[in-house]
């Protein structure tokens, strides 16, 4: 018999992993230790886009490595640095250190999940997340889902679910056999809601814009209106689509209403919850999303308000039955031929091949409980009414709206100055900001008004570091 390539023998030799593994949670535990000490580092390292690419070009070219521990610092050092209590950028949260562990050995096991022999356990344990987030949002045991790889992926399963509960033979006929299809979102709602309807064959009109009102919210006298234009030109609307939160200002949407409105028209209703949801795990914040019970389906991205790592997207139905008719085929090499089999996850799920989502949740909650998300979750928005408070006290800021999440939306502000003008002297701050290395914050635009934007995702950050941020803030704005 032929001997394994000593190439491969060295590539798994245990002694060489345990080693390497032991260098590289070191090196993780004493960056966790400089985040939380607050030391100075520039929180998104200073390049452009063409001087990394040729940076690690020249990098991949070079003789190889002999040490990853090496390859793994010079990782932490060009990487954006979530788990600093200065990053108060993107939707992204600083993951927990047992997700971490778990993620690893999630990899290392490598169980596909197509079907519950490609991953025994963790099938049993990602049906047991699915029920206890359901069971969160105040669905009754009908319900329940699955987990799949983000909020993009997780909209998208959700609203062909609601093509094949409310359209009559749209999977097998394809689109030429119904009139023309369409679903109705707010205009502040994340791009991923229309990207999804596109890829669906929807097209341009089947995406239907609803005007928010000055919150930021979806305004339900232009909902009505909106549905009635839609039936006149002949439209089916089969889905209506509420955002908890938006992602520009963290506004929610009235679900409430919403839901009385998809009852009274037999139209699905689907909440995009991927990133405000998570309050639902907040007993000081969960009446933010009243109503999220009655929706037909919802999403939560654990990788945002629950410290997960990405991706991690929990799709929620309410009947979990219609979850099993979305994707009707035979693939008897792999599937039972069964509605009801929920332990063959490839049947519902655009993915086949899947990840072990559901460790690293499971444990958290095993070794934390809930309290860790209703602290984390409570603690975060909390801190967003703290700053509104203190922005609202400074005459050179102004705020977007009264924050309802953990997203603060605010602007430098000069009496006399024209919109154009401080539009140019808030974008100016920003950059000049981000390029200091000493925070990170981002910004967004609402009817033609630049704000300074900051998601508040680090459960380290204080009013001490929020008040170095707008010292910054206003010594730009001086240089400016």
């Amino acid at each position: 018999m032929k001997t394994p390539l000593k190439s491969i023998n060295k590539a798994y030799n245990p002694t060489d992993f345990r080693e390497k593994g032991v260098e590289l949670v070191n090196l993780l535990a004493d960056y966790l230790e400089d985040c939380e000490a607050e030391k100075p580092m520039p929180i998104l390292p200073k390049s452009t886009p063409n001087e990394m690419l040729s940076e690690w070009e020249a990098d991949f070219q070079s003789p190889s490595e002999t040490n990853p521990t090496n390859f793994f610092k010079k990782i932490l050092s060009q990487s954006n640095h979530i788990h600093h209590p200065h990053y108060a950028g993107h939707q992204v949260v600083p993951s927990i250190p047992i997700a971490v562990l778990s993620e690893t050995l999630s990899a290392f096991l490598n169980n596909g999940m197509a079907v519950y022999e490609m991953g025994p356990a963790s099938t049993a344990i990602e049906r047991i997340v699915c029920n206890w987030i359901a069971k969160k949002f105040g669905m009754d045991e009908k319900a329940s889902g699955l987990l799949v790889s983000g909020g993009s992926l997780g909209n998208l399963t959700a609203l062909l679910c609601a093509r094949q509960a409310k359209v009559q033979n749209a999977w097998q006929g394809g689109l030429k056999k119904v009139p023309q299809l369409a679903i109705m979102v707010s205009e502040e709602a994340h791009y991923c809601v229309a990207r999804s309807a596109k890829i669906m064959g929807l097209g341009e009109d089947g995406v239907i814009l609803v005007p928010a009102n000055s919150n930021r919210q979806m305004n339900m006298n232009a909902l009505e209106r909106k549905y009635e234009e839609a039936i006149s030109a002949g439209k089916q609307v089969f889905a209506i689509v509420g955002s908890a939160c938006t992602t520009s200002t963290g506004s929610y949407d009235p679900l409430p209403e919403i839901a009385d409105f998809c009852e009274k028209n037999d139209i699905w209703f689907h909440v995009d919850g991927a990133h405000g949801s998570a309050v639902a795990l907040s007993e000081k914040y969960k009446h933010l999303v009243v109503g999220i019970e009655r929706a037909d389906s919802v999403i939560i991205d654990f990788h945002k308000m629950l410290l997960m790592p990405a991706l991690t997207t929990a799709v929620v139905f309410k009947n979990e039955l219609d979850s099993h008719k979305t994707f009707a085929q035979k693939a008897s090499y792999l599937l039972e031929e069964s509605e009801n089999n929920w332990f063959d996850l490839a049947s519902r799920t655009v993915e086949c091949t899947k990840k072990m989502m559901g460790l690293k949740i499971y444990l958290t909650l095993k070794m934390y409980g809930e309290q860790l998300f209703d602290d984390f979750v409570t603690h975060t928005h909390d801190l967003a009414q703290e700053f509104a408070e203190s922005i609202k006290s400074n005459p050179n800021l102004e705020l977007a709206i009264e924050p309802q999440s953990n997203i603060l939306c605010f602007r430098f502000f000069n009496m006399g100055s024209s919109d154009e003008e401080l539009n140019q002297l808030n974008r100016n701050i920003r950059r000049e900001i981000v390029e200091s290395g000493e925070f990170y914050i981002v910004q967004t635009q609402l009817n033609d008004i630049v704000y300074l934007r900051m998601a508040l995702m680090n459960p380290q950050i204080n009013s001490t570091i929020f008040e170095k941020l707008l010292k910054k803030i206003e010594q730009l704005a001086v240089l400016k």
